[in-house]
């Protein structure tokens, strides 16, 4: 049985609103889906200051966790 599909601003946008409860992200981060042959994951850029800020190494970890449990429950549209 396949899983749901959501579209990439749908994934990225139920990832930020789980970061604002579990964590304090600094303003900066951007936020993409990248996409292997049948799986997907978060990624970040920012730049250097943003990547120095307070809260930034957890609000990535945290992103990643994020994406492990999302993309076990959906689909990137194509």
């Amino acid at each position: 049985m396949s899983k749901p599909s959501k579209t990439e601003a749908e994934l990225i946008a139920m990832a930020r609103a789980e970061l604002k409860v579990h964590a304090d992200c600094p303003d900066g981060i951007v936020f993409f889906v990248l996409r292997s042959e049948d799986s997907w994951e978060f990624r970040t850029e920012a730049d250097e200051a943003t990547k120095a800020k307070p809260g930034y190494p957890e609000c990535v970890a945290m992103l990643v966790q994020i994406g492990d449990h999302l993309s076990k429950q959906y689909d990137v549209k194509r």
